[in-house]
């Protein structure tokens, strides 16, 4: 059927069609995100835009609204998941025909042919598919749907219209809609059609560096001919960095091709000369004259830009700009100096984004600032670089906590004019406090088990008293009660003596492994002597669900039960059954003790284990599938026999060696110090995560009213809001939910960000990286935390739930904090991508004898469920076998 003979008669009275310059970032759902960005580009002073018109949404919804085939074939389609490629490509294709096919009403056509009249008979156009999901700021579908240039004349512009209408329904167009949650039937094509413009060349310009994130460095990518060659990847292009109006580097391969317009319509490929293909595309004048413009449409659309660019004789013409939406925010700073902020998640083991509740209420038990940015929180340790003192100690901080960071910081420190060493330096107060106040310069302690003990004890009876005195408070007085709470607690948790017992043994263990390396050539030897040590509330809690497995062990119905229920109200059902009354007192009473804690829990909006027990059911039934009963006695036995056996091993060793007497007594005191302090540095998380639960609880009260009073419409609603935001709501009685709804949006985009370890005010990443000595060439390489060599089955688990793992195995994940312990009781190694000598996963691998590496950069990707695998834990490498 041809373009004229499509045609019916029926008459609407909408817009079908709209010029450039009757169009702005307003007319988003008429013309689509490319459309609409154009209209807007064609409207700013010194930009110059190829002239052009845009047929609308109406127009598309005109042809495919009533067509009873395609709306057939669109339900179908709306059934399918992400992995059905399949069904997907087949559906799609009767899609795209059924579209190509429909008839185009006479109206259309009339105001179409209005618009190509205003040209000249053989005017080409470029024809461009913008759909109403597209360069937004919040999603980039480019190249997505179809791009067709040098088109000339009515019957094709008419053909080239459906084509680019039906390219809505491409498989990967349809597959990231799927992927990214948009509905099929909600997004519309509107189709730009644009005055074709034959340049010498053509490109693309970033206003950010779109690899390092550098807001200050533009990034030009510049070809010969169209830029469609480039965009294809047909040829390698120039590729010019500019900072701050200074051409900083330059990338000129050589460019074998360029796509030209035809004489006819459409494009050809062309060889260039040899000459030609290594001479740069542009002069620096023309470089530089790019920057100059990326940098106006920066600032008049108020983001980074992501420009298409040609340029026809001496002058640039642009064809699109959209935002790039790929970088990582930057936290802000309301002054224009040189910050470098480090990432909180990668300290606390939490890579997760926070909901804004979260993140609010963990600033503030921080005794230092934090900032916030893509949904984390970020720590700004200029101060302490511009400092040598500051250096020295933030830079051994990291070495025990991340390498990764530090290598990142020294990177910074290494360039020498980001932040400048200013003699005798005295920072701001609380500005410099340390970055992990566990890493603080330590202070000399008694070697006496009992003031762990005792600090603990003093701990468990403030909760108590926090628990009663709550309970007299509510309205804005709750608000007000828990700052003070708060201030009360940074002031206690790292009290001199708390972090002197902290600090005593991370020094301890430093030494240990320092002096018997040099002594006797053993290597990490403290991750041994630290097995089962005293007054660790993380490995207690993994070893008492095990003693909860025993419980239940005996009672196969109970065990049956427990198998096939998913109801979070299972507690109360288990008295029906022999033993029920058992397990639930013995779960309770777990719950009472550790029943605040779960997954990433830095964040007070995750769902704790009193508020879903489901999620320990799992591990229980893995427990009692895995293990005889007693093993929690029988696993710390075990530790501590090691433990006792290895440090008798290195006193009767270095006894033997000269001064072997005076070295073994020093030896023996830092074990002493490692054994009874180093279980007391799992506690102080547990405490601010104790209280944090009992503020939870009163903030959900208040939430109740709110509900009640119809300011918001779930409890859970409260999460997007921020502490001071939601005392000023119980205060006044008045909330925009707008706000909740844009929180919620904001937390989805938050969520698909991959937060950076350290990120500079320029919106620079930077990136650490270890150094590969004596490590096999295919290695995968990560921190080692707890030594030993393992082989064994890798499980990629990311979701602490759908652990299903057997003794054979070795866990490999992103992160674990404190509540993925009870799992290491069932594994055989771990491997993260988060962490460092002195984290939770680390300390607790020590304490189970778990050979452990992390910091291993996307090892969830790296590394296969179920591939065979050797972790070296002494040397820090994973070798897929």
């Amino acid at each position: 059927m041809t373009a004229e003979n499509k045609f019916n008669t029926v008459t609407k009275s909408h817009t079908y069609v709209l010029s450039f310059e009757d169009i702005n970032r307003s007319k988003l759902m008429t013309v689509g995100g490319k459309g609409a960005n154009l209209g807007e580009l064609s409207r700013i002073e010194g930009i110059q835009v190829p002239e052009g018109f845009c047929i609308t949404t109406e127009a598309f919804k005109e042809v495919t609204e009533n067509n009873i085939e395609l709306n057939g074939l669109l339900d179908e389609l709306m059934s399918l998941k992400t992995e059905e490629r399949e069904s997907i490509s087949r559906i799609s294709a009767k899609i795209r025909a059924a579209i190509e096919n429909a008839s185009i009403t006479e109206d259309i056509v009339d105001e179409i042919t209005n618009h190509i009249t205003k040209f000249d008979n053989n005017q080409a156009f470029a024809v461009r598919s913008s759909a109403t999901a597209e360069d937004l700021p919040t999603a980039s579908f480019a190249g997505q749907q179809d791009t067709y240039l040098n088109i000339i004349g009515k019957n094709e512009i008419l053909k080239h219209i459906s084509k680019c209408w039906a390219s809505l329904f491409t498989d990967r167009a349809v597959t990231y809609r799927i992927q990214n949650g948009f509905d099929h039937r909600k997004v519309y094509l509107a189709v730009v059609v644009q005055k074709m413009v034959f340049p010498q060349a053509a490109g693309i310009l970033f206003t950010a560096d779109p690899v390092t994130g550098n807001r200050k460095t533009v990034s030009i990518d510049a070809g010969f001919g169209l830029g469609e060659a480039m965009v294809s990847g047909l040829v390698n292009a120039d590729n010019y960095k500019v900072h701050t109006g200074e051409i900083i580097d330059k990338k000129i391969p050589a460019k074998k091709m360029a796509i030209y317009a035809s004489k006819d319509g459409g494009t050809k490929h062309q060889q260039l000369e040899p000459e030609v293909q290594i001479r740069p595309v542009l002069t620096d004048e023309q470089i530089l004259q790019l920057e100059h413009i990326g940098r106006r449409l920066e600032k008049h659309f108020g983001n980074p830009q992501d420009i298409e660019w040609c340029l026809a004789g001496d002058a640039f013409y642009i064809v699109q700009s959209r935002p790039i939406t790929t970088l990582y925010p930057v936290p802000e700073a309301n002054d224009h100096e040189n910050h470098v902020y480090i990432s909180v998640g990668h300290q606390q083991m939490m890579t997760d984004a926070m909901k804004p509740l979260g993140l609010s209420l963990w600033q503030l038990t921080s005794v230092r600032p934090m900032y916030k940015a893509g949904g984390r929180l970020f720590v700004d340790v200029a101060d302490s670089l511009a400092s040598a003192a500051g250096r020295e100690a933030l830079l051994n901080a990291m070495a025990q906590h991340d390498p990764l960071i530090k290598d990142a910081i020294m990177s910074i420190i290494d360039r020498g004019d980001f932040i400048k060493l200013v003699p005798n330096t005295q920072p701001a107060p609380g500005k410099n406090a340390p970055v992990n106040p566990a890493l603080a310069p330590p202070a000399p302690i008694e070697n006496d088990p009992e003031i762990a003990a005792n600090l603990i004890k003093q701990s468990l009876a403030s909760v108590e008293v926090l628990k009663q005195n709550i309970l007299t408070k509510s309205g804005t007085d709750l608000f007000d009660f828990i700052i003070e709470d708060l201030q009360g607690l940074r002031r206690g948790l790292f009290t001199p003596q708390s972090l002197a017992m902290i600090m005593a043994a991370i020094s301890a263990s430093s030494w240990i492994n320092e002096k018997m390396s040099e002594w006797l050539g053993e290597k990490n030897a403290a991750d041994i002597v630290s097995q089962s040590v005293s007054n660790n509330i993380t490995s207690e809690m993994g070893l008492e669900l095990l003693n909860v497995a025993d419980v239940i062990r005996p009672y196969p119905e109970v065990i049956d039960y427990l198998q096939h229920t998913k109801d979070d109200t299972f507690l109360n059902e288990l008295v029906k059954f022999t033993g029920g009354e058992e397990t639930r007192d013995a779960i309770v009473t777990y719950l009472n003790k550790y029943g605040m804690r779960c997954a990433g829990e830095i964040d007070i909006t995750k769902t704790r284990w009193s508020e879903k027990p489901m999620i320990l059911v799992p591990m229980l039934l893995n427990n009692i599938k895995n293990f005889a009963p007693g093993e929690a006695a029988r696993k710390f036995e075990n530790g501590l026999q090691e433990a006792l056996k290895k440090e008798q091993e290195l006193l009767d060793k270095l006894k033997q060696l000269p001064d072997g007497e005076p070295k073994a007594g020093e030896t023996k005191q830092k074990i002493g110090l490692l054994r009874n302090f180093a279980g007391y540095r799992e506690y102080p998380k547990y405490g601010i995560v104790s209280r944090s639960f009992v503020y939870k609880q009163a903030l959900l009260k208040e939430a109740e009213k709110l509900v009640h009073a119809g300011l918001i419409h779930e409890k859970e609603d409260i999460y997007y809001l921020q502490f001071d935001e939601l005392r000023e709501v119980v205060r006044t009685g008045e909330l925009d939910y707008q706000i909740i709804n844009r929180r919620k949006d904001e937390h989805k985009l938050h969520e698909k960000l991959n937060p950076p370890r350290v990120i500079t005010s320029d919106g620079e990443i930077i990136v650490g990286r270890y150094q590969r000595e004596a490590r096999p060439a295919d290695a995968i390489i990560g921190l080692p935390v707890s030594a030993g060599i393992i082989e064994g089955r890798a499980r990629v688990i990311l979701n602490m739930e759908d652990a299903d793992l057997g003794d054979e195995d070795i866990l490999i994940t992103r992160f674990t904090d404190p509540s993925w312990t009870p799992l290491f009781v069932s594994i055989k190694g771990l491997v993260t991508e988060v962490g460092g000598l002195m984290t939770h996963g680390a300390v607790i691998a020590r304490e189970y004898g778990l050979p452990a590496i992390v910091g291993v950069e996307n090892a969830v990707n790296l590394i296969r469920d179920g591939q065979r695998i050797r972790v070296n834990g002494t040397d820090g490498y994973v070798e897929i076998l």
